[in-house]
């Protein structure tokens, strides 16, 4: 069983995460931020990770340190759950709409961190989630998780809508990515 448990603290965050990549997309989520969590239950189900997180920020300053700081243990937490990687798909990729907005993920578990990011969101705020946080936390756990990420924004008229299909597509992309097909290192080099 691929599984991982990261527990992180610091002066801003104190977070518990806990991933089982062979779920079937059990969550449970907690982080002081509704819409947030929404997201990550999302991004669980739709993956088939089973996803636990706790998380206690200092949500009195705002939401960045909370949302970066998941980002960060998930992306470890996943990191760790993969193992050397020896058999894995290695490459997903997704488009997933939602209503009116369309989103597309392409994704490579490298053991290379970078984020290609591209939308246009408009509205400062989901609830009590800052819109300019979605990319902060893609950016944190393709950083810790060490893969290669594109996200693109199709269109879109909701800000909801749009960082949900997000979400939604990196899972996606990540189901068929992180997928056991069997062999060696995909890799021309023998190690990702």
């Amino acid at each position: 069983m691929r599984t991982a448990e990261i527990k992180r603290k610091t002066k801003e965050t104190d977070i518990e995460v806990f991933v089982k990549l062979e779920g079937n997309g059990k969550v449970n989520v907690n982080t002081g931020i509704g819409f947030f969590d929404h997201m990550l239950t999302a991004f669980g189900v739709h993956s088939g990770i089973d996803l636990e997180i706790e998380c206690t920020g200092d949500l009195n300053v705002d939401g960045h340190h909370t949302v970066e700081d998941v980002g960060i243990a998930l992306g470890q937490a996943f990191s760790q759950a993969l193992g050397n990687k020896t058999g894995i798909a290695r490459y997903g990729s997704a488009f997933v709409p939602m209503d009116e907005a369309l989103c597309f993920c392409a994704l490579d578990i490298s053991g290379r961190a970078f984020l290609a990011y591209d939308a246009n969101l408009t509205d400062f705020r989901c609830g009590d989630f800052d819109c300019c946080l979605a990319e902060e936390f893609f950016r944190a756990f393709a950083y810790n998780a060490l893969i290669t990420l594109h996200i693109r924004e199709e269109y879109g008229k909701n800000d909801h809508h749009i960082i949900e299909a997000m979400f939604k597509a990196v899972a996606h992309a990540l189901k068929d990515a992180m997928a056991v097909t069997g062999g060696e290192v995909l890799s021309t080099k023998g190690v990702l």
